[in-house]
């Protein structure tokens, strides 16, 4: 089993953040990482580049930290509200997604979310109140508040 060495583009779920060189599998790598533009191809040159990027990024990660901080206060301080379709009986026509939720949290906040930065505790299928986690960095999450009204 040949394994093969990618430089991340962007976070991949369960194997590393942007400018990350890991280990894969080379089906792995072909079929999915490369086309999809999530990875590219591992060089000594390309390894270097990453590297110096890595340091100027980590000297930024420093100055954002205390942004980080007052949009983690701001997210548990303020409350989203979405609106779907429901039934008589409250529950919706279709799901809360995490996309639905970042939309709501950047219209709240003015902030702007990715729905992978939201992480929703359970299915959302009825009317009510709940609680997400916003990731706001790597080291910094936040319990974010949103409310889900069900119209006719």
């Amino acid at each position: 089993m040949s394994n093969r060495k990618v430089i991340l583009n962007q976070e991949v779920d369960g194997l590393g953040a942007a400018g990350d060189i890991v280990e894969v599998r080379a089906g792995y790598a072909r079929n999915l990482l490369l086309p999809r533009g999530w990875a590219s191809a591992w060089s000594a040159g390309a390894e270097k580049h990453v590297l110096a990027l890595r340091k100027t990024r980590q000297a930024k990660q420093i100055a954002d930290h205390d942004e980080a901080v007052k949009v983690k206060a701001q997210l548990e301080s303020s409350s989203a509200r979405i609106e779907l379709k429901s039934g008589k009986n409250g529950r919706l026509f279709g799901a809360v997604t995490p996309a639905l939720v970042a939309e709501a949290l950047n219209t709240a906040t003015g902030h702007d979310f990715d729905r992978r930065q939201v992480a929703l505790p359970a299915h959302v299928k009825t009317s009510g109140s709940y609680t997400a986690t916003v990731r706001v960095n790597d080291e910094i999450t936040a319990n974010a508040k949103f409310e889900v009204v069900g119209k006719a």
